[in-house]
């Protein structure tokens, strides 16, 4: 009975963080710049096929097979570019019924890196279909 109980309290504290509870596998980290907006750069998702599957995969960390898609953007769609690993990009981006920015709470200074904790979603995409706009 106590292994199970300590067993339920680790898996509550797991998924009580940040990266836990937006399905991510590795958190995209924003912040550490005093000057800087804490995702300093903007992007539009582009170069899709129409004529394809016409979207991309959100995945739950930085690569293809070994993570999890999480969610699909498209053509158009905009991002916050929050950091790099490869040719992968970590983003913050609003649902699409929401402009992204300002209410995602990149769009200023976080001086101290951490994992992005909300209120917008975050994943890892591919550079390849981002255009920066800003930045």
């Amino acid at each position: 009975m106590v292994l199970f109980r300590s067993l339920s309290l680790l898996a509550l504290l797991a998924l009580a963080s940040p990266a836990a509870a937006q399905g991510l596998d590795v958190p995209v980290t924003v912040g550490g710049e005093a000057e800087l907006d804490a995702c300093d750069a903007v992007g539009e998702i582009v170069g899709l096929d129409p004529r394809g599957d016409n979207f991309l995969s959100v995945r739950s960390g930085p690569g293809g097979t070994p993570y999890r898609e999480i969610d699909r953007l498209h053509t158009g769609d905009k991002v916050r570019l929050c950091e790099a690993r490869g040719p992968w990009r970590g983003v913050v981006y609003a649902p699409r019924d929401r402009t992204g920015g300002a209410e995602c709470g990149v769009s200023s200074s976080i001086p101290r890196r951490a994992p992005y904790a909300g209120p917008c979603r975050a994943g890892w995409i591919h550079y390849r279909y981002v255009r920066s706009m800003a930045g």
